[in-house]
């Protein structure tokens, strides 16, 4: 019993003895990587007086003080920083500074990562390594790592822009003076303007993909080594989706990275896609804090963009928001000059005039119906006459237009009123009925429409604007003497309205 007991004493003792060495390893452990952790620290506060030597106290402080070592295993070197804008600030100014500095502290076969923040609610981490070939990555990591769009930083790329718009015929007026001039400014000096980014915004059809382009067509002939892109924010959606299903979203990053002028047409079509903007905040930051070009268009300004975060809020407004707003008359008016000089066609100051009175919504419009009278006088071989014009009118503008009154509505509402046909109201008859008839139809023109004067009397009969004038005048006095003939215009004025 006596050695029975005294074996479990043994036993007991070895196994206390075992505990004992087992915490003292752990110990021993512990207090290894406390002096391994002491010693990293002392070599990056080394590494941190010789950058403080080398950059003013404010850059100090602001880009180097949130650095944290985290590790060095194996000549790999972990720096944690506060996020992805710390991570390219650094690369971007200062990696060549610290690259010589960690060689010299740390050794020339040093492989440095990045640890960047990207959650810090749940304090969730990504190691993103150096993009520097010569910051002591061996051969093997360093193809592996490198940026898959270094190799094309500096070709040329696709611009997408469409050479039709260009400045040449972009015309200038009230409605688009501002954002026109400072588009010029930033071709001649894209990024080193205080209109960066530049937000154009206007309703649909009134020139900011015209302007948007011209601006990317003209930098790109003063500066032809600059990378220029124009995208669809629709587009933009579908190449961003592409790359998170392929798992290819930092070389989506780096490709839109290395331009030198972005050009994004409809931002609006990004309200409520949360994945696209976080992504395209990045790319703003990264292009604007390296002085590239931002030209952004959509149909609001950024105060009325719902579903859209603030923090892309607040940097569109960074530089210029500029509005085109519709074209007024003597934009339209110029507009259409332009555009029939060009197309070779034969149309009359007044029937100029009508058009531009008549479709004022945007310039889209107005290129639709000059291009059916192109039709109409190539291929039907008609006269390009104010008839002609009211009915395209009738056919080609939105359905506020297709509602208006016209002359030769007004026209036919007469006759059939007076029982008239309306050769004769168009003939130089002087018979009382159809002169009277004649005059109503010319004063009903002037008071509903917004047709010159010289236009009414040539829709009708081919009159001077003395006769139109005249006529007026007398309708007006006659309705002050004659009750039935006040009562006869205003019926007719009724027929007008609910035509409409």
């Amino acid at each position: 019993m006596g050695n029975l007991f005294f074996l479990q004493l043994c036993i007991g003792i070895i196994e206390t003895k075992k505990n004992v060495e087992n915490v003292t390893v752990e110990l021993d452990s512990k207090k290894d990587a406390r002096k391994s952790m002491s010693s990293l620290v002392k070599l990056w506060e080394k590494c941190m007086s010789v950058v403080r030597e080398n950059v003013a106290e404010p850059v100090f402080s602001t880009w180097f003080e949130p650095v944290v070592p985290i590790s060095f295993k194996n000549n790999e070197l972990v720096i944690q920083v506060p996020s992805m804008f710390f991570y390219e600030y650094i690369e971007e100014k200062y990696s060549e500074l610290l690259r010589v500095t960690l060689n010299t502290i740390f050794g020339e076969d040093i492989v440095l990562l990045y640890r960047v923040m990207v959650d810090n609610d749940n304090k969730a981490t990504t190691d993103v390594p150096t993009s520097k070939s010569n910051c002591g990555v061996n051969k093997g990591r360093q193809e592996e790592q490198s940026n898959p769009f270094k190799k094309i930083t500096n070709q040329d790329i696709d611009t997408q822009l469409n050479d039709n718009y260009n400045f040449a015929n972009f015309i200038e007026g009230k409605p688009n003076k501002l954002a026109r001039s400072a588009g010029l400014n930033i071709a001649d000096n894209p990024g080193s303007t205080v209109f960066n980014p530049l937000f154009i915004y206007g309703k649909s059809g009134v020139g900011k993909t015209h302007l948007s382009n011209a601006i990317g067509l003209e930098t790109k002939r003063l500066h032809p080594e600059k990378r220029v892109l124009y995208v669809a924010a629709n587009l933009f959606m579908i190449q961003y989706t592409d790359a998170v299903r392929q798992n290819t979203q930092n070389d989506f990053l780096n490709f839109y990275q290395s331009l030198d002028v972005l050009i994004i047409d409809d931002i609006h079509e990004f309200m409520s896609k949360t994945g696209t903007q976080n992504t395209f905040f990045h790319i703003f930051n990264h292009l604007h804090r390296l002085g590239k070009q931002i030209i952004l268009t959509c149909d609001c300004p950024p105060s009325s963009l719902k579903g859209m975060e603030d923090r892309l809020l607040t940097r569109f407004r960074w530089g210029l928001t500029a509005e085109i707003s519709k074209p007024d008359f003597e934009l339209r008016k110029t507009i259409l000059q332009y555009k029939i000089k060009r197309d070779g066609l034969e149309i009359k100051p007044e029937a100029v005039d009508f058009i531009a009175r008549n479709v004022t919504d945007n310039i889209r419009d107005l290129e639709g119906v000059l291009i059916s009278l192109l039709a109409h006088s190539t291929i039907n071989n008609e006269e390009i006459d104010l008839p002609l014009i009211e009915k395209v009118i009738g056919v080609a503008a939105k359905e506020e237009t297709k509602k208006m009154l016209t002359v030769n509505l007004i026209c036919e509402k007469v006759c059939n009123h007076f029982l008239l046909q309306k050769e004769h109201l168009y003939s130089k008859s002087r018979k009382r009925e159809i002169a009277l008839a004649r005059h109503i139809a010319m004063y009903l023109s002037r008071k509903h429409t917004q047709y010159s004067l010289n236009s009414i009397g040539q829709s009708i009969g081919d009159r001077n604007h003395a006769t139109v004038m005249h006529a007026c005048n007398l309708i007006e006095n006659l309705m002050k003497q004659d009750k039935s003939l006040k009562n006869n215009v205003l019926s007719l004025e009724r027929e007008l309205i609910n035509s409409q």
